[in-house]
């Protein structure tokens, strides 16, 4: 699938995008290569093969999920212009 340059101007357009001339021609020729490519990708037979997590086969490394800090609710609130029974106070903006 080979684009022209109206399509790219379509493109341009649709994005809301100036481009000149000469910018219209580079981008031309990089989204036919682009498309040049993927349909290069897609001619490769894939039938058999497993999707990959990873390039090289690895493993997550993980950690062991341990609660590792102690919430000071005293010290969280400390700045807070109005608070009560251990919550903030907000100004109601519905009435």
């Amino acid at each position: 699938m080979a684009l022209t340059l109206e399509d790219v101007g379509r493109i341009a357009h649709l994005a809301r995008l100036h481009i000149s001339a000469e910018e219209a021609d580079r981008t031309l020729v990089q989204l036919n290569d682009i498309f040049a490519l993927i349909e290069q990708m897609q001619a490769v037979d894939t039938a058999g093969i497993e999707p990959m997590a990873h390039p090289l086969g690895g493993a997550q490394r993980l950690r062991e999920d341990v609660v590792t800090e102690r919430i000071d609710r005293e010290a969280n609130m400390g700045n807070a212009p109005a608070r009560e029974d251990g919550l903030f106070l907000v100004p109601r903006v519905i009435e």
